[in-house]
């Protein structure tokens, strides 16, 4: 017997977006401003929630380990992640403009 309420739940969980990090919002202001083709092009396919989330996990995990790497090599942890963030940052978020 196939339990209702558990395909239920499955169902709407996956239509559940996860919800935006600082880093997340910030790209997506920054994307829509600077990238609006890529922005259109990423909304037209569905892809732009998911292209967000990979943008802020990337900059949380790479500003992480950075931030490490600068603390063992003398920085104190607001230095680091200060240094952290002006390397990553461009990277994933804010991405060059558009031409």
């Amino acid at each position: 017997m196939m339990n209702y309420n558990w395909i239920c739940l499955d169902r709407s969980h996956r239509n559940m977006k996860t919800s935006l990090t600082q880093y997340g919002r910030l790209a997506e202001s920054h994307w829509r401003k600077f990238c609006p083709k890529l922005v259109a092009q990423l909304e037209a396919t569905g892809r732009l929630h998911q292209m967000l989330l990979e943008a802020e996990e990337k900059t949380e995990s790479e500003m992480d380990e950075l931030r490490r790497h600068l603390i063992q090599q003398g920085l104190t942890p607001q230095q680091a992640h200060d240094r952290a963030w002006e390397i990553v940052r461009e990277r994933y978020l804010l991405i060059p403009p558009e031409s």
